[in-house]
């Protein structure tokens, strides 16, 4: 399999990796949502779990071909590639986006979910009482997620190596959104926004020869954070694909449901219709967190008044629904040429 890529087969690996990267960075949706429908999602956990004790004995003993072929590593090589290119391009670009067209990317995001709902729910047919009280279940706890309050910023080392541990899930467990969770656990800017842009300014910096701000305590302790929450999410990804791998042999069916569930709950978290509340103190005072930043309560969720703005936000919906379909048209076909 390693050999038999096609260079259009890796170029579409690549862009799925993208894909993944930023569905990753938005809150409320899911990596593995992406990987789900693009249909690689059972190879994705296949090859992470052969991350194990057979393959670092290889790594160590120096038989990295052995041990690159072993892990899957053409496939992991380019879909990593594509999320890390992610972070320095999409990721910014979805920034720009959020930041002054919020409704219409939700819109794109909210009808990406629907269709993802639509593809999972059509073809699975094992609907008995077991399933059904998963998917209530867990598209129960989704909801509940969505209407919790954020808590406040946290930069020591532990929590943010356990925040890299939560912030994967979304990639190995579809429509439960690592994004979203950082920014109840108050750490999604410092982890996802400013070390990453650290890390972004750093690469400037060297690239122009400017060494002063490399050095600097502010530079320094924010690429140590991004570097300890790097470790961290690769100890949850590994972690998370074997105990998922295991789940999904052994009960499939309800897994799916629960998977199903969570994908519908998050739907609260990306209905585009919504604005951040943020916190006051009693004198109307606007609390900002030690870095300045403002402190978001939550989200106060309206259902929008028919307008030429909203029209177009209904539009984008539908848009993200057809997106998804056409993923799984896309996927349809490169089966029937396989």
């Amino acid at each position: 399999m390693e050999n038999t890529r096609t260079f259009k087969e890796k170029l579409f690996l690549v862009l799925k990796g993208l894909a993944m990267g930023a569905a990753n960075k938005v809150p409320g949706v899911s990596g593995g949502v992406v990987a789900f429908v693009a249909g690689f999602y059972e190879e994705f956990l296949y090859s992470l779990k052969k991350v194990n004790r057979n393959a670092f004995k290889l790594l160590f003993t120096g038989h990295f071909k052995s041990f690159f072929k072993y892990i899957n590593g053409s496939f992991l090589s380019l879909l990593f590639l594509g999320m890390l290119i992610s972070f320095f391009s999409v990721s910014k670009l979805l920034d720009y986006f959020i930041l002054h067209y919020e409704l219409y990317v939700w819109s794109v995001f909210f009808g990406m979910i629907l269709g993802s709902i639509y593809y999972m729910a059509k073809d699975f047919n094992d609907w008995s009482r077991t399933t059904v009280v998963a998917l209530l279940l867990s598209t129960l706890v989704g909801l509940s997620v969505s209407f919790l309050s954020p808590a406040k910023e946290n930069d020591h080392l532990v929590f943010v190596f356990f925040c890299g541990i939560i912030s994967v899930s979304g990639m190995t467990l579809p429509g439960f959104s690592g994004s979203f969770i950082l920014i109840l656990l108050g750490n999604y800017v410092l982890l996802l926004v400013d070390a990453v842009n650290a890390l972004y300014d750093t690469f400037a910096n060297l690239f122009t020869g400017n060494y002063d701000l490399i050095t600097s305590p502010e530079r320094l302790r924010m690429l140590s954070i991004l570097a300890i929450f790097t470790i961290g999410s690769i100890t949850g990804l590994v972690t998370f694909s074997h105990a998922l791998s295991y789940i999904l042999k052994h009960y499939k069916n309800t897994t799916v449901a629960v998977i199903i569930g969570f994908i519908t709950g998050s739907l609260g978290v990306v209905w585009p219709w919504k604005e951040t509340l943020y916190k006051y103190q009693d004198n109307g005072r606007l609390l900002l967190d030690s870095a300045g930043k403002k402190i978001i309560k939550n989200y106060q969720r309206y259902i929008p008044e028919l307008s030429l703005e909203t029209c177009y936000a209904i539009g984008l919906v539908i848009l993200g629904f057809a997106i998804v379909l056409g993923l799984e048209l896309y996927g349809k076909n490169q089966k029937k040429h396989a």
